[in-house]
């Protein structure tokens, strides 16, 4: 009988110690308070079996009760194991309840509380003890098998309704309960002379060592960092919410040697090399998240490197750096970025040639047209060079009440300035090429180029993908001869109803009128058309663009006296 509790209660302490061998953090606490109390209860059991007196005999009772713990222990940890959540007030109250059965059994033989009685007599040196047990004591039964059918139903339930746990844990834990329901009975209705209770405590702990060891293969999160920290390809380098170092494997010290130079809390920001890529890069993840990689090289090799937070369980106690040796990737996406530079640049080019040849296809045209007008010969590369004057002097000007143009309108408006007389395609050559002033009626038929123009031009490019463009050229061709004042044709607008494209090309189209020889005067003197420009500002032309045109003056008497 001794040798039987005796060998139950060293291999409840082989159990605890192959227990301790595996144990990991994620365990659960209640399964780790079951093995450090099982060893202690089994002892208690073998200080009954070996006593020589009662009152050995109820120290050993006493310190076998610490038993009653494993049972509402074992009971969390088959909840947890289950998936079933058990309230912090349950786990107080039936924590208390089973703390207050233990409280009354160390009233053993001080008083009738727990038990009645205990008396005992020695037989061939060994010790019989004859118990009564109190009302208290059959409550803790009852508390025992209330437990057992509260974790079999948890069970049974878990089997049916829980996809997420362990069919071969479920069936061990059930088996294990099992056996703790039939050891009781048999103990108590069959009269065995060993108690069973300290069998049941090891069949309990070899059927929890079963599970803890697959609860090891089903903690994703442990496994993966293990298997990762194993595989001898990726560092580690960790540091607490002050910058202060906390460790890193020999990949990481490999990565960055002043690693291997720093003491477990050492302060980083004092190693400007640790300090200028580790730490600055940690800062900026502090303060946005996303910003939360970066590369670094070392000898041949390029790895990435990962910030991630450090959590102890759900405290954020600093940040972990992750190295992954990234160097395949990496010259994988230099070799496709080099093949997308070259591809964009072949793009460009193309797409340069595309865009030249429809320039030089529209100037063509407006060549054409010019032709056929004996009156405006050179008119349409002259009113661009001014265009390109006036659009000079307007991007130059920084003063408060400067007009601002963006770059696009300005590079819009030089391209579509030749297209602005497109429209005299659809005036008849003997309106167009009379050599002479128009009579009303001609003038009447002359000044339908303007709308017809804008026609022309939305034909032409309404298929372009270049919006802005075509707009811009449709307003150049049909209101290029509106006055601010509302004189002008074909519309009437006045003042900002009219574009300003339009207004700016109105300046150019009507100096070089003035400059020009035509076959109907002669070309003007400087002094007197700027007389006549600077007296149309306000009238004529817009107002905010004379001090680009007095601005521009040396320039366009320099351009047309060079013709």
């Amino acid at each position: 009988m001794k040798m039987y509790y005796a060998i139950l209660f060293i291999v409840s302490v082989i159990l605890t110690g192959i227990y301790a061998g595996i144990w990991r953090k994620r365990f659960s606490v209640f399964i780790t308070l079951n093995f450090a109390l099982m060893p202690i209860a089994n002892l208690g059991y073998y200080m009954v079996a070996v006593a020589q007196t009662v009152p050995e005999a109820i120290l050993g009772i006493k310190v076998s009760y610490l038993g009653i713990f494993p049972h509402v222990f074992i009971m969390y940890a088959i909840f947890n194991l289950c998936n079933l959540n058990i309230r912090k007030p349950t786990r107080l109250i039936l924590f208390g309840i089973s703390t207050f059965f233990f409280i009354s059994s160390l009233t053993i033989g001080l008083s009738s509380f727990f038990y009645k009685e205990i008396t005992g007599e020695l037989i061939e040196n060994h010790l019989v003890l004859h118990k009564k047990y109190g009302l208290v004591h059959t409550l803790y039964y009852v508390q025992m098998f209330i437990y057992m059918i509260i974790t079999i139903s948890a069970i049974v339930y878990a089997f049916r309704k829980k996809n997420d746990v362990s069919r071969h844990n479920l069936r061990y834990m059930l088996a294990c309960e099992s056996l703790s329901v039939l050891t009781f009975f048999i103990g108590k209705f069959f009269h065995i002379k060993v108690d069973v209770m300290p069998l049941n405590y090891v069949i309990c702990g070899i059927v929890l060592i079963m599970i803890s060891r697959r609860i090891i293969l089903y903690d994703v999160t442990d496994t993966a960092i293990e298997t990762i920290s194993s595989n001898g390809k990726t560092g580690f380098a960790s540091f607490d919410n002050n910058f202060h170092y906390l460790g890193s494997n020999q990949i990481a010290k490999d990565i960055y040697p002043e690693l291997a130079k720093l003491k477990v809390d050492d302060s980083v920001p004092a190693n400007s090399e640790v300090n200028d890529e580790l730490i600055v890069n940690i800062c900026k993840y502090a303060i946005d998240p996303q910003k939360n990689s970066f590369f670094k090289k070392s000898g041949k090799q390029i790895f990435q490197v990962v910030i991630n937070n450090l959590f102890d369980g759900r405290i954020n106690r600093g940040y972990i750096l992750y190295m992954q040796d990234d160097t395949r990737n990496q010259k994988y996406i230099s070799l496709l970025n080099k093949f997308n530079e070259r591809l964009k640049d072949e793009v460009a080019e193309k797409t340069e040639n595309i865009v030249k040849m429809h320039d030089n296809l529209i100037l063509s045209m407006a060549t054409m047209v010019e032709s056929r007008d004996n009156s405006t010969g050179g008119h349409i590369k002259r009113t661009s060079d001014v265009v390109k004057l006036l659009i000079d002097e307007i991007q130059q000007d920084k003063s408060y009440d400067a007009l601002k143009l963006s770059p696009e309108f300005c590079h819009n408006l030089i391209k579509a300035a030749p297209m602005h007389d497109l429209g005299k395609i659809a005036v008849d050559d003997a309106v167009l090429r009379k050599p002479g002033r128009f009579t009303e009626d001609e003038f009447a038929i002359m000044k339908t180029h303007a709308k017809e123009g804008a026609h022309i031009v939305h034909e032409i490019l309404k298929d372009t993908d270049d919006d802005a463009f075509r707009v811009l050229a449709e307003n150049v061709a049909h209101f290029h001869h509106e006055r601010c004042d509302g004189s002008g044709y074909p519309e009437g607008l006045k003042g900002e109803a009219i574009p300003l494209e339009a207004r700016i090309m109105a300046v150019a189209d009507v100096y070089d009128a003035l400059v020009s020889k035509r076959v109907y005067k002669e070309a003007m003197s400087f002094e007197k058309a700027d007389a006549i420009m600077l007296e149309s500002f306000g009238k004529h032309f817009d107002k905010q663009l004379e001090k680009y045109y007095k601005a521009a003056r040396p320039k366009l008497e320099a351009y047309y006296a060079a013709l």
